[in-house]
């Protein structure tokens, strides 16, 4: 005979009349219903704060490593182009600027780079508005540290 048969046959009760007789289903505590619903919403807030803080941090991160690469980018593009000699001309001789205003005007708005700025004022903007929601959303992000990191 196998072991296995031999064990469970030696360990089997002797009094089968009494095997089936408290078959009542236990009751479950109070309130645990309200427990698990309670762990169930707690769960999903921590999920959700999770995911607001991995996005804002994602998110700064990017828009801070951009805002100075754009930045750098606009310097060098006004550099490039020549504003700073209308400017220079304008402000230099203000009877002329006064007489040729539309031309100079014009010229400057010309040779703007706007490319980099707005690529310069999105990071900016980007970089501020993620900021701000962070500061704004701090409670929450700095309790989900708490709970988890400390």
């Amino acid at each position: 005979m196998h072991p296995f048969i031999v064990l469970v046959y030696r360990d089997m009760r002797k009094d089968y009349e009494k095997l089936f007789t408290n078959l009542d289903p236990k009751k479950p505590p109070r309130g645990l219903f309200d427990r698990i619903i309670l762990a169930i919403k707690q769960e999903q807030e921590l999920r959700h704060t999770k995911r607001l803080l991995f996005g804002f941090l994602s998110l700064l991160l990017i828009s801070l490593v951009v805002t100075p690469i754009s930045g750098v980018m606009l310097v060098s593009q006004i550099e490039n182009s020549g504003i700073s000699y209308f400017i220079s001309t304008a402000i230099s001789d203000l009877g002329t600027f006064f007489v040729l205003w539309q031309d100079f005007s014009l010229a400057i708005v010309e040779s703007l780079p706007i490319g980099g700025i707005m690529a310069f004022l999105l990071s900016l903007a980007v970089s501020v508005f993620t900021l701000r929601l962070f500061l704004h959303k701090k409670r929450l992000l700095l309790g989900y540290l708490k709970q988890n990191f400390a």
